[in-house]
């Protein structure tokens, strides 16, 4: 692999100038003021402490910048990401005994590993396996299950579980301790007046506060990519609410000491059974990080015509998380919404993570005594309304017109998510796409043709008016012919042969069929044979080279009982003379 393959840092830095260097600093600062909150509100998601979240926003995002292909995408905690990390910590809790934040710190390295592995196998190609319906689904099921977990916060009650069921459940059951008349008693009403305040507030910056900045004078994507800075106002006044009202002292939950000072590096404390209760995990978690940054990374590179690498993207978020994990910190990802606001923002390199980590890194020294007061009710409507834009319901509508299969997948995984957790559910959503992949492709579409008169064209004798002859079988093979799909294609010329005794002559139309691997040249082997029993001629048209050279190989076409043909049009017009037409 090329240094600059490698490194694609070295591509763009090569014509950085203060036009871009401008762009690039303004957009980091918008990025930093985003990610402060959202670090904050994703540590407390994953379980960690809160200065975790800022040192999964530090030399991550500056690996990535070396690294990654995309030149706006931006790395760190996530939403999804942090609700399996607390998912698989805390259904390992129950496995093996073990540090929280170590096995956070093992997740991360065990995850990025795994991402590199993959990258230096070349398989940036798997991300093609697991379908966009799935991933919507898992992920619109996922925004459900962690917007239900942060009411606790709001609500000032505990809650604990991964899934729909145990979650409402514990509440109640909270709830029911408490007494739900006391749900709104003193020692809850100020938790439940900031963390309901900061939730409307946010849920109307989002087009509420776009609007009054197109007012005030800005242009429209100004005001957006303003508006996404909304949570630092929340965390800022419900800071200031809860010091100067002692709030801390009135049943308010407040996050406490936030440690100052850059991460200390350090290796994961590796653990045998640790490692083995992990594995699993980390796949899953590295599956959907990866499907989730490679689709915006594509998207926001398409806008520009930058062409984003699979494989190199593999290296890149795999070399993220193993320094997020030296870094004491938890898996991170690309985030969909901040990686828009830094491409809104105007970020034409890298570098503007680059500052951006900078800028976090700063917080990180100076600025972490400020959140004592921060209350995590505040954290908890950040957080909520982050995954609101997650949730996309329209999927079923969409799949349910288009294609059932899809739909149904999409129902399946979504129910398990919710009822079964987020491992249950990607897992089935991986299964269901490979399932999906697979029943698809095992009845390839398969058309009888005849020809189109007057021309050489030829089509579906059940959608066009076509000339056919009687005596003549003439098949398109709109698919590869591999091991789970040439049965198929057995019994359906077996079918026809049975049907009609007239059939004489049975031509492969194959201008779709890219590969026959050795399953499917058995398969045609014994079609040519029983075919030639029934005294039925099987021809080939239309091969493309690299068949026709697999098939040279083999010594297919010595025993073929008919002709290889250059067009089906060829074939049609030579099987009539022989016929007698």
């Amino acid at each position: 692999m090329a240094f600059d393959t490698f490194f694609p840092i070295t591509q763009w830095s090569k014509d950085y100038g203060k036009d871009v260097l401008g762009r690039d600093l303004v957009a980091a600062a918008i990025v930093t003021i985003m990610l402060i909150p959202q670090s904050l509100a994703y540590a407390l998601l994953a379980g960690v402490p809160a200065e975790v979240g800022l040192y999964a926003s530090i030399l991550p995002l500056v690996v990535y910048a070396l690294l990654g292909t995309s030149r706006t995408l931006s790395v760190g905690p996530v939403a999804i990401a942090s609700l399996m990390t607390a998912s698989a910590l805390g259904s390992v809790g129950q496995q093996v005994q073990f540090d929280y934040l170590s096995a956070a710190v093992t997740l991360a390295f065990l995850s990025g590993g795994f991402l590199l592995l993959l990258g230096f196998l070349r398989l940036g190609f798997f991300a093609n396996f697991l379908s966009h319906p799935v991933v919507s689904g898992f992920i619109t099921a996922s925004g459900f299950i962690i917007a239900l977990s942060q009411l606790k916060h709001i609500f000032g009650i505990s809650a604990h579980g991964d899934n729909v069921i145990d979650i409402v459940a514990s509440m109640l059951q909270s709830a029911n301790d408490i007494g739900f008349s006391h749900l709104f008693s003193s020692d809850r009403f100020y938790t439940v007046l900031l963390g309901g305040a900061a939730l409307v507030y946010l849920l109307w910056a989002r087009k509420g506060g776009v609007k009054l900045l197109i007012n005030l004078g800005f242009e429209k994507n100004a005001a957006q990519v303003i508006s996404k800075a909304a949570p630092i106002g929340a965390v800022f006044v419900s800071i200031l609410a809860t010091y100067l009202l002692q709030l801390d002292d009135k049943g308010v939950s407040v996050v406490g000491a936030v440690p100052a000072g850059l991460p200390k590096l350090m290796w994961p404390q590796f653990s045998v059974a640790l490692i083995k209760e992990l594995m699993l995990p980390a796949v899953l978690i590295s599956i959907v990080g990866y499907v989730e940054s490679i689709s915006v990374g594509r998207t926001l590179g398409a806008k520009r015509q930058q062409k984003i690498q699979p494989n190199q993207e593999l290296i890149a978020l795999g070399a993220a998380n193993i320094a997020s994990s030296v870094s004491g910190a938890f898996p991170v990802t690309g985030g969909f919404s901040r990686s828009v606001v830094n491409f809104d923002a105007g970020a034409e390199t890298q570098a503007a993570s680059i500052y951006a980590a900078v800028g976090i890194a700063f917080v990180s020294l100076y600025l972490t005594p400020v959140f004592y007061y921060l209350p995590k009710a505040t954290l908890a409507a950040i957080i909520v309304v982050a995954v609101v834009s997650l949730i996309e319901l329209s999927i079923f509508r969409k799949t349910w017109r288009f294609s059932k299969s899809d739909f149904y997948s999409v129902l399946i995984t979504v129910a398990l998510t919710l009822i079964a957790g987020v491992e249950a559910g990607v897992s089935c959503g991986v299964i269901a796409s490979l399932g999906l992949h697979l029943y698809r492709t095992s009845k390839p579409h398969i058309a009888e043709v005849g020809l189109v008169v007057g021309t050489e064209h030829f089509r579906n004798v059940r959608r066009y008016k076509v000339q056919t002859i009687p005596e003549l079988l003439s098949l398109r093979v709109d698919e590869s012919l591999f091991f789970a799909n040439s049965s198929y294609l057995e019994d359906l010329i077996n079918t026809e042969i049975f049907n009609d005794d007239k059939i004489s002559h049975v031509i492969l139309m194959c201008s779709a069929v890219n590969e026959i691997d050795f399953s499917a040249l058995e398969t045609l082997e014994g079609i040519n044979n029983r075919l030639l029993d029934q005294g039925v001629v099987l021809h080939l048209s239309e091969v493309k080279c690299p068949v026709l050279e697999a098939l040279e190989q083999s010594n297919f076409l010595d025993h073929l009982s008919g002709n290889l043909y250059l067009s089906q049009y060829e074939a049609f017009i030579d099987i009539r003379k022989i016929i007698g037409l």
